[in-house]
């Protein structure tokens, strides 16, 4: 993950990687280009060599000679460059899996036409070309099934080395770092006075983590630092498609987008106006409560508040290409976010609290946003049922995760799929709270009037012959009958 690149920080690069003794693991010099074939294999093997050894980025350079080091020029240009009718970025980009970050530079050195390629790190696993994946060892460029004992030693590196703890940015002069971080939000959030001076803002910034020394000085930026507190989420060029996206749409499809708007800034000063966004264009209705007209949003407000911050903390940052996004629709509201659930997502309300970024969701629980307890998904459900709501949708793939909540409907007008849901998120959360689900919870869950006990008692029926709930003594009378999520069974039985 980078900054764009100046043409004095590439020469300088240039210069640095030409004064190596010999090519290393995480560098490659070439005169002329190879096959594209190459070129990709070239790309595998830098990316895991690079994680391999500990850095954040490997260079494939051509116009060096590979021999002495010597800037003699190429006459490679990946702009031009085609693979039949396909740009050969776009090319390589295809047939890499996972699609990691990489770019062509090019720069003048001494004269002479030179390209860098800078390669990301592989991260979370190991990166393929063409379903091949390659690692260097020593110069030499090898199919990673040829030297079974770096595999291990790589996957180790993947599970040691989390997302925010790799690099947005590396050597940003102090004054830079100042302009591409919002560090006046940082101190504002936590309650902390700012320092007088540069000195006491950059410690305390390295002290979380957000940015740290770089040997070759200046300063690293980290991912963490890039993705809570960046002024602009597009100057760390990997970090781009992370913003969060509000789409607002006509009627109840995406044919039609009234507006778009994307919060580039980091998500730790920019939670609040993302939300206060998002509420503004929600529909409203007025009601006259005591002589006193007010305005009742149509969805909870502190619902969408969880899951926008989930969306945020529990998105996959390995998936390229995709960040947050939430959409508004008439009669629902969609929050995506890249990755699969970590938990059955049928599990949400009595699972244990788990991240795949740890150090995001524990900054962003110091500054109020999020809770760590695994609550919020109980707090959603139950600010739904408050609202006598139709209960959220969870829909789930390999790759991403949706949670939709729905406007105001009554439940003669619910299908039978969302008053089975209905009744089972009803039950999960009475369960977790130590209560069951009765006649009396449901009829005060869809507003049903008692009079109308039987349609509670179809509904409790309907949800039991799916299976999804379950009686918690069977052998009790009708009018005294309770019951239970049906995972409730396999755990330890309520009160004991």
């Amino acid at each position: 993950m980078t900054l764009d690149r100046p043409v004095e920080y590439l020469v300088s690069l240039v210069r640095e990687l030409c004064r190596l003794s010999a090519e290393t693991e995480w560098v490659e010099f070439k005169v002329n280009v190879g096959k594209p074939q190459e070129v990709g294999e070239y790309i595998s093997a830098l990316a895991n060599s690079a994680a391999l050894v500990g850095k954040a980025f490997a260079y494939l350079v051509w116009g060096v000679a590979d021999r002495d080091h010597t800037v003699v020029g190429t006459s490679f240009d990946p702009i031009s460059a085609r693979v039949g009718n396909e740009e050969l970025e776009n090319w390589l980009l295809r047939l890499l899996e996972p699609r990691i970050h990489f770019r062509f530079f090019q720069v003048t050195v001494d004269g002479h036409s030179l390209v860098v390629l800078e390669v990301e790190r592989a991260f979370r696993q190991p990166v393929q070309f063409c379903g091949q994946e390659y690692i260097r060892v020593g110069s030499y460029k090898k199919r990673l099934k040829e030297f079974p004992e770096k595999a291990p030693a790589l996957w180790r590196v993947f599970d040691e080395a989390p997302f925010e703890d790799c690099l947005a940015a590396e050597r940003v002069r102090d004054d830079e770092l100042l302009r591409i971080l919002d560090y006046p939000s940082y101190f504002d959030l936590l309650g902390r006075p700012l320092p007088e001076n540069r000195f006491g803002i950059l410690d305390a910034l390295s002290s979380d983590n957000l940015i740290h020394r770089c040997d070759a000085g200046g300063w690293n930026v980290t991912n963490l630092g890039a993705v809570l507190f960046a002024k602009r989420l597009g100057d760390f060029r990997n970090l781009r498609r992370k913003a969060v996206r509000v789409i607002q749409y006509r009627g109840s499809s995406r044919i039609e987008a009234l507006r778009e708007q994307v919060g580039d800034n980091g998500y730790a000063p920019g939670f609040e106006s993302v939300v206060g966004l998002v509420d503004g264009l929600l529909p409203s209705s007025e009601v006259i409560v005591r002589g006193i007209r007010r305005t009742v949003p149509s969805f909870p407000e502190p619902a969408v508040r969880e899951l926008v911050a989930n969306a945020l903390i529990h998105q996959d940052f390995s998936i390229t290409g995709t960040g947050p996004m939430i959409e508004i629709f008439e009669g629902r509201l969609e929050i995506t976010n890249p990755g699969a659930p970590l938990v059955d997502s049928q599990r949400f309300v009595d699972s244990s609290p788990r991240s795949r970024n740890v150090s995001l969701a524990s900054f962003m629980r110091r500054i109020g946003i999020c809770e760590e307890r695994g609550s919020g998904w109980d707090k959603v459900v139950s600010q739904t049922e408050l609202f006598q709501l139709p209960a959220p949708l969870v829909e789930a793939g390999s790759h991403y995760t949706r949670v939709v909540l729905f406007g105001p409907r009554p439940v003669s007008s619910m299908d039978k799929s969302e008053r089975v849901r209905a009744a089972y998120l009803h039950a999960c959360l009475r369960y977790v709270n130590q209560e069951y689900l009765t006649n009396t919870s449901v009829r005060q869950r869809f507003g049903i009037e008692v009079q109308n006990r039987a349609k509670a008692s179809r509904l409790i029926a309907e949800a039991a012959r799916e299976g999804v709930i379950l009686p918690d003594d069977p052998s009790a009378a009708p009018k005294k009958m309770r019951y239970v999520p049906w995972w409730a069974k396999d755990t330890v039985a309520l009160g004991t």
